[in-house]
């Protein structure tokens, strides 16, 4: 009976010992989310304020020019170019500049920092004959994903009187889509 109650008190501990060291499982999962908002860039950058639309740089010429033009060029050279969130529908305004309607002969005016002004005006076409008035609208087609080139050009005219000099402007743009 001692090796019976030995080998019953082995198998005994041995079933105990074994059942105190069985693996156990538990399942569960993990929860992931990404929110996506509505975003564009503009000539490839993006963010929500001070972005740069482009230059409109008419060149240089002598004070005695009738006429100066240019396009507004964004990065690289190229077209203004904006890329936004899939369906969305960007709308640009092209608002006030710091000296608009200071000198006849156009809607806004280079000034040269002393008292002088030279008009010029903003348009959707190469041939200047679809004005871009202050505060006007360039409606662009609904995004597909892809960058779309936004074609705005200038034309200065000239007047008698005019210094040699830098004639700059700044214009005031919002995007909305």
């Amino acid at each position: 009976m001692r090796i019976a109650s030995r080998i019953g008190l082995s198998l005994l501990g041995l079933a105990l010992s074994s059942s105190a060291n069985a693996a156990t499982t538990v399942t569960g999962q993990i929860t992931s989310s990404l929110i996506l908002i509505s975003s564009c860039q503009v000539n490839g950058a993006g963010g929500t304020t001070g972005l740069n639309f482009g230059a409109l740089n008419f060149g240089t010429t002598n004070s005695l020019f009738t006429t100066a033009s240019g396009q507004v060029l964004g990065g690289g050279g190229g077209a203004l170019s904006i890329l936004c969130s899939n369906g969305t529908t960007p709308t640009i305004t092209v608002g006030a500049g710091a000296n608009d309607g200071k000198s006849t002969g156009g809607a806004r005016a280079l000034y040269d920092g002393v008292a002088n002004y030279v008009p010029y005006d903003l348009y959707t076409d190469s041939g200047f004959s679809t004005l871009l008035p202050v505060n006007g609208t360039i409606n662009l087609a609904a995004s597909t994903g892809t960058a779309q080139t936004v074609n705005i050009y200038g034309q200065a005219k000239g007047k008698a009187g005019l210094p040699a000099g830098t004639y700059t402007d700044t214009i005031a743009v919002q995007l909305t889509f």
